[in-house]
């Protein structure tokens, strides 16, 4: 019997960053592999993802030499990256999940994809520039949903509920999962490839494998490549966003602010409107999960 072939593209998130295994990361992609199939050998699993990775890298590289591998099965999760960047542009990003998801559909695997929380929550910034990075990672989300549903994805619901706030899910640095983040965002997915039919494998354990580091550890973590994030950050968006929470606080002040949420909004349905038809034929009703509370807490986030 010929194994299933899995691979997962995207960014910081399915690279595994916060789940450590040896000099590298393991992820809930990895976790998610071996309960594919009856047996963990009978799957084979390729891990593209890079960190920093946006949607732009996914069609460009990661796509192409995921088409070679001839997946079953391929996950896209993918997104927060782009609402980092002073480029952000919804058309952009939605011209190329599109192209990725049709590209996999056409070629006949299984699309996995998941709408994330949006980073200025989960880091915790002041409401004025909080709510922009939440708007644009809105419009990401609604395009994720639209086309899920267009071409007929397993599709994970986690960009809200409870589950934000559990400290013990997430690491150090406030945007990446924990071991046991990893691990619950594994069992997700399971528990919806398992109902459409195309996991046959034990689910991935929710209990964690290794101790969560320790407060030194993640001090030391914060101090070094943390650091080094928030300052490749503040060279590129931060300006930007300043910018952006400066505009916040005048609609406010005038009792506007609404009209920048119908601007969001009317610039992603322009950009879902924008898009070609036909590319690929839907092959099922999108699945999908709400994360609830405790157990379910799946993850999310980027880098």
């Amino acid at each position: 019997m010929r194994s299933v072939r899995f691979v997962a593209l995207g960014d910081s998130l399915t690279q595994g960053v916060g789940d450590p295994a040896g000099d590298g990361w393991r992820g809930w992609a990895a976790l998610l592999a071996p309960s594919l199939a009856e047996t963990p050998d009978g799957v084979r699993f390729t891990n593209l993802a890079v960190s920093g990775a946006q949607t732009r890298d996914v069609v460009e590289r990661q796509t192409p030499a995921a088409l070679e591998l001839r997946p079953d099965l391929v996950s896209v999760v993918i997104g927060v990256n782009d609402t980092l960047r002073r480029t952000f542009d919804i058309q952009a990003v939605a011209a190329h999940l599109d192209e990725v998801y049709a590209s996999f559909t056409r070629a006949g695997a299984t699309v996995l994809t998941a709408c994330l929380p949006d980073p200025g929550a989960m880091l915790g910034l002041p409401g004025a520039l909080a709510r922009p990075l939440a708007r644009r990672q809105r419009a990401v989300n609604t395009v994720v949903h639209a086309l899920s549903e267009r071409y007929g994805a397993v599709h994970l619901h986690a960009a809200d509920g409870a589950w934000i706030t559990d400290r013990t899910l997430w690491s150090a640095d406030r945007l990446h999962p924990g071991e046991r983040g990893h691990r619950q965002l594994a069992l997700r997915f399971h528990a919806l490839l398992a109902e459409a039919g195309r996991a046959t494998g034990q689910p991935p354990s929710a209990e964690p494998e290794f101790p969560a580091p320790t407060r030194a550890a993640s001090l030391l973590w914060l101090a070094t490549a943390g650091t080094a994030w928030v300052a490749r950050r503040s060279r590129d968006l931060l300006p930007q966003l300043l910018r952006l929470a400066a505009d916040e606080l005048r609609h406010r002040a005038r009792g506007t602010s609404t009209r920048l949420d119908l601007s969001a909004s009317a610039a992603t349905s322009a950009a879902l409107s924008a898009l070609p038809e036909g590319r690929a034929e839907k092959t099922e009703a999108v699945r999908e999960v709400v994360v609830p509370g405790e157990v379910a807490v799946p993850d999310t986030a980027r880098v």
